[in-house]
């Protein structure tokens, strides 16, 4: 018979052993998680160098550079004195009238070019998320178009539709479109990838069909998001807009474009201030829309 001292003895050598053999396991992770460390810092070091090789970045020429930009900027604002302040400011905004009905017609491409590639977007995003979609060839295809749509620059899609349509804002909607399509196809496609898979899984057993499967399991809760990121979307798309009028396709970009090559200085800050007035007044309000969404589906998710 066993005596307590030695079955102690036995516990106590047993505890030991497992503790070296954790101390052990411990040890050989930390050294297997610093090695990938090591290993990410180099290769991170490596692509920054080639970069800079690349780029031919040189901080002698950046520090040289910033007061050239600087003399260009304020070359663009106007002298303004209190005396005659109010001539001033005329003088400075001699277009406004002209300027408005241009800005108007950007933020309207942003706005129709969002609604369009959102469409489609939400048309591709189904059958471009892995968990609604079994077929591989469905899937590779849908993500495969969705990353052309995106790859492919706005500016190069504008001069495509330029060349097609004529000059003027249709091209910049549909270059606007096309783009968004791609963009926000992914970012949906994601949101339907992270849904949870329980009510999906439920509508399934219950012999529910893909679209039921869309309609009921995947759109109650991936509606927020959406919606989010098309907010998101129209902020950028609207300064997106403002950059197409240099290839002709509309709104206060050509106007801008026209103005830098004549040289007209304090038409460039005028226009310029208007742009930035208005990127913020459209940024302000969708932040306040999709903290609002965001909320209402933190309070229904509780």
């Amino acid at each position: 018979m066993s005596s307590p001292g030695l079955i102690a003895g036995g516990l106590d050598t047993g505890r030991a052993e497992r503790l070296v053999a954790f101390e052990h396991r411990f040890a050989g992770a930390r050294r297997t998680r610093r090695l990938w460390t090591l290993l990410q810092v180099a290769v991170f070091a490596l692509a920054l160098a080639g970069s800079i090789m690349v780029s031919n970045f040189n901080l002698a020429g950046l520090l040289n550079g910033l007061p050239k930009a600087w003399t260009y900027i304020a070359g663009t604002l106007p002298e303004l004195r209190w005396q005659t302040l109010g001539a001033d400011l005329a003088d400075w905004y001699w277009g406004l009238r002209f300027w408005l009905r241009l800005l108007v017609e950007t933020i309207l491409m942003g706005f129709v070019g969002t609604v369009l590639g959102g469409v489609v977007a939400l048309i591709l995003c189904f059958p471009a998320s892995r968990n609604l979609v079994q077929h591989t060839a469905i899937y590779f295809a849908a993500r495969r178009t969705l990353e052309f749509l995106r790859t492919v620059p706005e500016l190069v899609f504008a001069l495509i539709f330029v060349f097609a349509f004529g000059l003027g804002p249709f091209a910049g909607v549909l270059a606007i479109a096309v783009h968004t399509a791609g963009s926000l196809g992914k970012l949906f496609a994601e949101v339907n990838e992270n849904v949870d898979p329980r009510p999906l899984d439920g509508i399934r057993a219950a012999g529910g069909n893909w679209l039921m499967l869309i309609r009921l399991g995947v759109a109650p809760q991936a509606l927020p998001n959406y919606a989010s990121y098309l907010l998101l979307r129209f902020e950028i798309n609207v300064r997106g807009a403002s950059a197409l009028g240099i290839v002709g396709a509309g709104g206060i970009g050509q106007e801008l474009y026209v103005a830098i090559r004549q040289f007209e200085y304090t038409d460039i800050s005028a226009i310029m201030l208007l742009l930035i007035a208005t990127t913020s007044i459209i940024d302000i309000t969708c932040e306040t829309i999709r903290h609002r969404l965001i909320g209402q589906d933190l309070h229904a998710g509780h």
